[in-house]
């Protein structure tokens, strides 16, 4: 049914959406930072393009969830029912807002850990570590969104 794939095709232009808004803001938040801390200290653009780069995974989370519905799960179908359409519009409004939330919080994360860098200490792999906690709930609604599909396909 129509209307049914567009409910999906919503849910999946949430999820690819979101995601990849957070992804561009979180990695914009770190760059910034880098710009300003690469004036001050010389040969450490290596571990800032790390940690600018991080908070652009959860937009590929967005992709990947939209992937999962569309090849491995194989319902973005005119025969999609009901049930299979609002669970792909829930999967893309939780991994939507999570990626976007995540992506955020990380890329201050990272941007807080390059300053700190940039203010002469040692905190690159501490950074690293910090930046992961707000990854895991990106992957985590991945994984739900994983769930979500299998459940229905």
């Amino acid at each position: 049914m129509e209307t049914n794939l567009l409910i999906a095709y919503t849910g999946i232009a949430i999820m690819i959406t979101l995601a990849g808004i957070g992804s561009a803001y979180g990695v914009t938040i770190v760059g910034n930072a880098a710009i300003g801390a690469a004036k001050k200290v010389d040969g450490k653009f290596g571990n800032f393009l790390v940690l600018t780069a991080l908070p652009g995974t959860q937009g590929l989370y967005g992709f990947a969830g939209y992937f999962m519905f569309q090849n491995i799960f194989n319902i973005l179908t005119p025969e999609i029912t009901m049930f299979q359409a609002m669970a792909t519009l829930a999967a893309g409004i939780g991994l939507g807002f999570v990626g976007l939330f995540s992506s955020l919080r990380q890329g201050q994360v990272c941007a807080n850990g390059v300053a700190s860098i940039g203010q002469g200490h040692d905190a690159f792999s501490n950074t690293l570590i910090l930046a992961v906690f707000p990854e895991l709930y990106a992957i985590v609604a991945l994984a739900a969104t994983f769930l979500m599909g299998s459940a229905v396909a």
